[in-house]
């Protein structure tokens, strides 16, 4: 066991439920998916965020990702052996009746997969938390941690697939798995939300399928701030992924990060 890096507790890596683990949603109770039929089961049934963070935080219906999340949680980055590893998926993070939801991919396998929490703990979370403070949207510009006292009451964070994938590469098998998580999450943030924000081309897709029955016809073509209207009360924005590969090269700065979470307040209600 090794002390959590903010607490002192001592934790397992992977992180048992209902251990203590900062944030942890689940107890030693919450009913675990098995195979895919069991995903789309408990999804299907269930109606609050809190009990959906729950499930989906104790997933294992996916052998190779479960089999890949936990090993890298024993084995772990060089920079981080001395830290517990929460090594389960990871449920979406920020308020349960956001006015902007943000779509990613997947969680990093030193980052979310370590510290539990969406983007954080990466060098993607450090530009996207910290554009997201610049916008008032967040209440801090870091996110190291499920401790740190990061908050939100207007933005939620969502992903199509809630395990480090080998590669950072589900299978078509996998996303099909996953997917009725995130059609939960959705129906419950759907009376909420007015702008949903792409985080790359995939996501973009994701979002457009999460929204389908308000997308228009020809589909929206995925771009950097393009906005596309998806019936009377909600806009998708589509933004570079905040990868560190993007942020090196300059494909994407912060600057440009700016100007979309900017339009997306403004959007929403969120800033005159």
């Amino acid at each position: 066991m090794l002390d959590h890096p903010r607490t002192g507790q001592p934790f397992e890596s992977p992180v048992p439920p209902g251990s203590g683990w900062p944030g942890d949603p689940a107890t030693p109770a919450t009913p675990q998916a098995l195979d895919a039929a069991q995903v789309a089961q408990l999804a299907g049934q269930t109606n609050s965020i809190e009990e959906l963070d729950a499930l989906i935080s104790v997933c294992r219906a996916c052998p190779r990702l479960v089999a890949w999340r936990e090993d890298v949680a024993v084995t772990k980055r060089k920079s981080f052996a001395d830290q517990p590893y929460w090594g389960r998926p990871v449920p979406g993070w920020g308020s349960a009746t956001p006015r902007i939801v943000i779509v990613g991919l997947a969680p990093a396998a030193n980052g979310a997969n370590r510290t539990g929490r969406m983007f954080t703990g990466d060098r993607s979370g450090d530009q996207l938390y910290a554009a997201l403070y610049r916008a008032g949207l967040v209440n801090q510009p870091t996110s190291v941690d499920a401790a740190d006292g990061l908050h939100t009451n207007d933005i939620r964070i969502v992903a199509p697939v809630r395990c480090a994938p080998p590669d950072n590469k589900p299978t078509t098998v996998e996303r099909n798995t996953c997917a009725p998580w995130l059609d939960a999450e959705w129906r419950l943030l759907a009376p909420h939300a007015r702008v949903l924000v792409a985080l790359g081309g995939f996501a973009w897709q994701v979002a457009l399928r999460m929204a389908a029955e308000r997308v228009p016809k020809p589909k929206p073509k995925f771009g950097h701030g393009v906005v596309a209207e998806l019936g009377t009360d909600l806009r998708l924005i589509g933004c570079y992924h905040p990868s560190q590969q993007n942020m090196f090269t300059g494909r994407l700065t912060p600057a440009m990060l700016d100007d979309i979470f900017g339009r997306a307040a403004l959007i929403a209600g969120l800033r005159d």
